[in-house]
């Protein structure tokens, strides 16, 4: 039977970074009603805040070390396929290089990579337990940190690339708010509104009410809006592990649910009658975050308070000078004649230039197709009208100033001896491109410049032979960058080939295969990483599990070869933590170290003959 499990994390109190106000408030939330209207057990739903009671003999103090260490013993010991998970984080985040990082409650701007927590480990853990999650990050953005990109972009790729159902609090280049008066932070008010009221069924209900709920609260609370981001793992719409609920808003939640009616109403009547309010206080907002980011644990201890909310018109009233327009009044007209006469004359005169200007085209044309015959009949080269040309690097122009390179005469059926001659001149008349071989891009660019000769002119059949001999040196480029785990280049490569091109089947074909290799390398990479993170040094099952997950790598699949390595490197670790604990005397404890080292690995022979003669020592 499958088990319902969360942790909910709400950070308060930082170290390093300007307080907040609701997280704490934001996970309690949570928590509480997983486990009163959820199902959820206690003992199985975990908080982990500023001020939260230890969990059986460990803390719960949402440090760095606490949490990974909850996360990865929970994975390794009680975690199994198909569980439920809701895994909850409240606080702030901070993207740097490009990675993603929540911030624990010593988490440091100026340190992040040593004292964050790598959101693509915890997603990487998470992923190959095979449990069934739901991820909801509440994150605020920092300001004034080393890490100064939009967070959230990365977790949002991860999640979908992992099949990890998660949702972000807001887009990326968005803030998170909250409000002190609503006692949350709008997306979790909002969560938590949607799951009490029977709005969250499944996830794509719960993503819709999301992202009208939580910009309306924005709005009635007059702070920037928040669109929330949700990513729904295939296979997993429905919202795991909580009954189907229909009753609405229980007594003496800590939030109001504002009705419809008062939204379209308040908000919208407000909004349109006061608009330099909002603008000026959400610039004063936003001037406030950016200030009091400074100030950290070294320069300042009292939080600076929040510009004061505007005192918002009632219904139907106007704010300061700010006059409603009554709903009969109609615009002033406009002088519809006299713009009616501008729009004829200057339609009239835009028809006129344009017949003047074909006029002189077709004169042109018709002069010049004379000038065309003419040559054609006296027999003379167009080697001076080419030589005029801007671009002299073009195939049309290399035929024509040097008609050795490319014979006119009609060509005799080719053999297979005559093939190295054709690719012979076809690099010939590339380096006279000054093109490079080695590169697709500049093959590509060979291609169509050979295509501007149509069919009929002199020299077709030469540049259709060098189009497909070039066609085939860019299939031979992409296939070597592929056998070199290069998957990216190599479609790259292969996409430069056109539809009208002769290899198009086939390099259509080997981009499929390229890109299923490198989603497997991918998937296979991020296996091993997560490995490697249970690892701990001198704990021979830690061992042991890393084993297990990397095993899922396939004989034959992109990153194989690694894995073995690691494996065998691995059960040699495991195999040595067990001779230590012999040679102390420790025969009982060794034999069942020993035991940990899988079959198949390099140390398994060595830990099976250890094993027996440790047992007729003991």
């Amino acid at each position: 039977m499958a088990n319902n499990w969360a942790i909910a994390i709400g950070i308060n109190q930082y170290q390093f970074f300007q307080p907040l106000g609701c997280p704490q408030a934001d996970a309690e939330a949570l928590r509480d009603y997983l486990v009163t209207e959820g199902g959820f057990l206690p003992q199985q739903c975990l908080l982990m805040t500023d001020t939260s009671a230890p969990f059986g003999d460990r803390s719960t103090y949402p440090s760095k070390d606490n949490i990974l260490r909850l996360v990865e013993d929970l994975a390794a010991a009680c975690w199994q396929p198909q569980d439920k998970l809701w895994f909850f984080f409240s606080g702030y985040g901070v993207n740097y290089n490009g990675q993603d990082y929540l911030m624990p409650i010593a988490g440091d701007p100026e340190r992040i990579q040593e004292t964050g927590i790598d959101v693509r480990s915890l997603l990487q853990v998470i992923q190959i337990t095979e449990v069934n999650a739901l991820v909801l990050f509440d994150i605020n953005r920092a300001f004034a940190s080393q890490g100064n990109n939009y967070i959230g972009q990365e977790t949002i790729e991860l999640a979908q690339e992992l099949q990890v159902s998660t949702i972000l609090s807001c887009q990326p280049e968005q803030f998170s708010h909250e409000s002190r008066q609503l006692g949350h932070g709008f997306f979790t008010a909002a969560l938590i509104e949607a799951l009490r009221s029977g709005n969250g069924k499944s996830l794509t209900n719960l993503e819709s009410y999301l992202s009208v709920r939580t910009p309306e609260l924005c709005h009635h609370y007059w702070r920037p809006t928040q669109n929330p981001v949700t990513i729904i793992a295939a296979g997993n719409p429905e919202i795991i592990g909580i009954p189907t609920k229909t009753d609405i808003t229980q007594p003496g939640q800590t939030h109001r649910k504002i009705p419809p009616e008062e939204i379209s109403e308040d908000i919208l009547s407000t909004a349109k009658a006061a608009p330099k309010l909002q603008s000026d206080y959400l610039k004063n907002y936003t001037s406030w975050q950016y200030n009091n980011s400074n100030n950290t644990e070294e320069n300042a201890v009292v939080p600076v308070s929040p510009p004061p909310l505007p005192q918002l018109p009632e219904v139907g009233q106007s704010s300061g000078n700010i006059t409603p327009i009554p709903s009969s009044q109609k615009p002033p007209e406009s002088n519809q004649p006299a713009i009616t006469k501008q729009l004829l004359l200057w339609v009239g005169s835009t028809i006129l230039l344009l017949g003047l200007m074909v006029v002189v085209v077709l004169r042109n044309q018709a002069g010049f197709q004379t000038n065309l015959d003419e040559t054609q009949q006296d027999n003379t080269t167009d080697v001076n009208l080419n030589q005029q040309r801007a671009d002299v690097k073009t195939l049309p122009t290399l035929a024509r100033a040097n008609p050795s390179a490319f014979p006119t005469t009609p060509k005799p059926q080719r053999t297979p001896t005559s093939q190295t001659k054709q690719e012979n001149q076809a690099l010939l008349d590339l380096a006279k491109m000054s093109l490079k071989k080695t590169q697709a891009s500049d093959l590509s660019q060979a291609i169509a410049t050979a295509r501007k000769i149509k069919p009929g002119e002199p020299l077709y059949q030469q540049a259709q032979e060098n189009i497909l001999i070039w066609s085939r040196m860019i299939f031979d480029l992409a296939e070597g960058r592929a056998k070199r785990g290069k998957y990216s280049s190599a479609i790259a490569a292969a996409q430069l080939l056109t539809k009208d091109g002769p290899l198009y089947p086939k390099a259509q074909a080997g981009i499929k295969r390229w890109q299923f290799a490198a989603k497997r390398a991918f998937t296979n990479k991020t296996l091993l990483d997560a490995a490697k993170v249970l690892i701990k040094n001198g704990q021979a099952s830690s061992y042991n599990r890393a084993i297990v997950v990397a095993n899922k790598v396939a004989a034959g699949e992109p990153g194989f070869d690694i894995a073995r390595k690691s494996i065998d490197k691995w059960s040699e670790k495991i195999l040595a933590i067990a001779q230590k604990r012999a040679n102390r005397g420790r025969f009982k404890d060794a034999i069942q170290t020993a035991v940990l080292v899988p079959e198949g690995t390099a140390a398994y022979n060595k830990a099976q003959t250890a094993i027996k003669k440790w047992q007729s020592k003991k």
